[in-house]
Formats: structure tokens, sequence, C-alpha cells
């Protein structure tokens, strides 16, 4: 059974308080993971989903950001790249973290985790923090247009996407001067060259350097980035009405970055990245464009429009969300980020679709049990052949496909999968799960 599989992933990938993307690749907590994985969690562990979201929010930092890893101690340095000593950043609560973020999916991640699981002291507890974050990236990151600035490509999530091309052309850099582990766990092939990895460091050190202040040759405005953020007020909207508080000034806030984004980031059915520094549209056929369906107040016009485009450049009837349009010159259907589809990227224009085209949200639903079943939970799939490439037993996957399997209403799927928690008792006793998490 597929939510079995998913569970014994995410069992097997726990490490006591958060779960970790990757046993062997990723063996740390990464920030966008986390909240993904929750929402998976809270189909089968709603504690353990509110224990994830509140252990990474446990090394935000006095500004407000949601560093992008998490690092845990008890790995040696050298098993990942770039690791605390490179990044010389520490959390308020002592724990090393990077010094960048990731998309602030977090506030929507928290409310699914309590539609799963009602609790109204999780809410009370998360959301000052979930507030502090959005905070944090409009008072550093907030352009005079309204948007949000990403000052490195692995900030958008989507790591080396095709968009980054022209801006990361721009970025000097030397030799990175150490081995690169991912390439003894995934095949060259699949992953970003050593160019990218360069320019990466680069762009990272030079952050670094300036107290992790200044963005230095890469500032760009990404439509996926500001999608989540709209995402995130709606949310939190919703979070501060179940708190009795007043949700109103996260509805405007969500009504205004849908209104920049309209002004500033679309154009001919599909939304770009801007260059913060120039204002120029960074015309591209990445799939970040798609992403801004999730926003409640999309203009009828722009989403038809959106929805034309997933059809005809991105071919969605086959049933998965390529990262990058098919047939363009870049696109690369088993390079990381460069064409295969993942399968959050999927589920964001899933839950985009949902209310809106509901034909076409069963399609993409169909086609991640398909890939899933055909290839196991793979990091990322051929759109057209769904082979599977980058790690196996990758988490995110395994947890949007529980919470796949209870929304879509596949037959045989029960709506609660508390009964395949049950069977896995054992490895999730009480005791096991951690507490190191934010008072």
């Amino acid at each position: 059974m597929i939510a079995r599989d998913a569970v014994r992933v995410l069992v097997a990938n726990w490490d006591g308080s958060y779960t970790v993307p990757s046993r062997r690749l990723y063996p740390h907590q990464w920030s966008w993971d986390s909240a993904f994985i929750a929402i998976g969690n809270a189909r089968w562990s709603p504690r353990r989903a509110r224990v994830e979201l509140l252990s990474l929010f446990g090394a935000q930092w006095r500004d407000g950001r949601v560093p992008h890893i998490v690092f845990n101690p008890a790995v040696p340095e050298g098993a990942y790249f770039p690791g605390p000593e490179f990044w010389e950043a520490r959390a308020p609560s002592g724990t090393s973290t990077s010094g960048i973020v990731q998309p602030p999916v977090h506030a929507l991640a928290a409310w699914q985790v309590h539609l799963a699981d009602p609790d109204p002291a999780f809410l009370r507890r998360i959301y000052p923090r979930l507030v502090a974050q959005q905070h944090f990236l409009r008072t550093a990151r907030q352009s005079p247009e309204g948007l949000m600035s990403i000052v490195h490509p692995w900030e958008s999530g989507m790591d080396n996407s095709p968009a980054w091309d022209i801006p990361l052309a721009a970025v000097v850099a030397g030799p990175m001067g150490v081995v690169r582990r991912d390439l003894t766990h995934v095949s060259p092939d699949e992953r970003p060259t050593d160019r990218d990895y360069e320019r990466y460091t680069a762009l990272a050190r030079a952050y670094r350097d300036t107290g992790y202040r200044e963005a230095g040759a890469f500032a760009v405005e990404d439509p996926l980035f500001n999608a989540a953020y709209g995402a995130a007020e709606s949310a939190l909207a919703k979070i501060a009405a179940a708190c009795g508080l007043d949700p109103a000034p996260h509805h405007a806030e969500a009504a205004r970055i849908t209104a920049a984004m309209v002004e500033h980031l679309y154009d001919d059915g599909l939304f770009h990245s801007r260059d913060a520094g120039s204002g120029i549209l960074l015309r591209s056929s990445s799939a970040a464009g798609l992403v801004p369906l999730i926003l409640p107040d999309l203009p009828r016009e722009i989403v038809n429009a959106l929805i034309g485009t997933a059809l005809d450049r991105f071919e969605i009837k086959r049933g998965l969300l390529p990262s990058f349009a098919p047939g363009t010159p870049e696109f690369d259907p088993a390079r990381y980020w460069r064409g295969p589809s993942w399968i959050n990227l999927t589920w964001l224009v899933w839950q985009g679709l949902r209310h809106r085209r509901a034909d076409l949200a069963e399609l993409l639903a169909d086609g991640m049990i398909r890939a899933v079943t055909t290839s196991g939970f793979r990091e990322y799939f051929d759109p057209f052949t769904l082979e599977g490439h980058g790690c196996r037993d990758f988490s995110w996957s395994a947890a949007l496909v529980l919470d796949l399997l209870c929304q879509h209403g596949l037959d045989g799927v029960p709506a609660s999968l508390r009964e395949v928690g049950e069977e896995r008792r054992s490895l999730v006793e009480t005791h096991e799960i951690g507490d190191q998490v934010p008072a």
C-alpha cells in the first residue's frame, strides 16, 4: 500500500524532533522540506507534525528569519557542504544554521496541520513566530514595488533553474576548494555543475561577509517565493481568526502582494522573475511562474491564462508538472530543477487548481500517484517516462503523497491514515518524539 510505504520513509528519516529530507544526501533539517513534511505527517501523526514545525522555529533568528538549514551537531562537518563552519551562523538557541532562507510555506503548513488535527494551543504558540518570519521579509527583502527579493538561488528552493542562468552569469567565482559530497550519492548528470556550485559558494560567502545583511550580485524577485509569501498571509488570516485575533491586516497584505505580482511579474500567460536592481523582467519558462495559482485573490483572467499556459507549454495533461517547460533549449528531464518533475511543485499547483479546475487537479493527483508507484519516493522524476532521479526515500515526496491520498479520495484510501500510524506504533511511541522545541 502506498500509504504504508510513505509512512515507512518518514519513520526512517525521523531524527527525534524533525525529519531529514534524505538520510544520505541531506543529513540535516531543511526549512521548506520540514513544512511539506509536516503537512504529510499530520495525516498519520499530528503530534509529530507539530513538533516538526516547532523544532524548525526553535532555530529562528532574532530578526525573524527562518534559516534554510538547521545543522545537527552529531553529523560530521564533512558530511555536507557547505556546513556550519562555512556559514558561521548561530540561532539564539545556540544551534548552528545557515544564513539564508527558503520560500515561506510554513504558515500554510501550520494551517494544514491544524485542519488535520485541530489544536488551538499549537496555533497560538506558532502564530507569533510565523508573523515574525513575514516581518523579516517585509523589512529586509521588500523592494519599493512591494515585492520580496531572494539573494541566492538556494532561497528559491529551485536551486539551478534555468531562470537563474542570466543573473548567475554575472557572479564572479573561483574554485570551491572542496570535494563535492553530493556526487558520491547521485550521478553528476542529475546534479548542478561544478561551475554552478562555484557561483553558489561565492554568493553565499559574500552574503555571509556582510553579516547576512546585504545582497551581493544576485537579488531577484521570484514568483514562487512571492506567491508563498502571499499564501502565508492568507493562511495567517485564518490562524489569527482561530486565535481570536484580527485577520484583516493579513487579508490586506495578501491582496497587496497579489496586486504587486500581477503588476510587476506577470507577462504573456506566466509569472516571471525580475531583477531587483534593474527592474528588468527575467523571462523564462520556469514552472515557478504557475505557483501563483495558490493565491486566492488572483484575478480570474490571470488564472485562466495560467491554466492555458500549464496545458500548452507545460503539458500537464500528462499528469506531472515539469519544473521547466519542455520544448525549450534549456529543458533537461533528468537534471536538478532544469526540467524534472518534483512532487512539491506539482502539489502546490494542484492546490491552486483544486477549486478552479477540478478535472486538471485530478490529472495531477493521478500523475503524482503514478510516479511514486512506478519509481518509488524519489527526489524528482522524468515528467514523461516517470523514471526516478536524485535521492531515494525522499521525505517530502512521501509526505505530500500521504496528504494527496487523504484529499484526493482515491478508491480504497481512507480519509484518515491514523490506522497506518497505529500499525507502526512500535516506531512512533511518544517518548521517541523529542521536545527540543521553542517555548
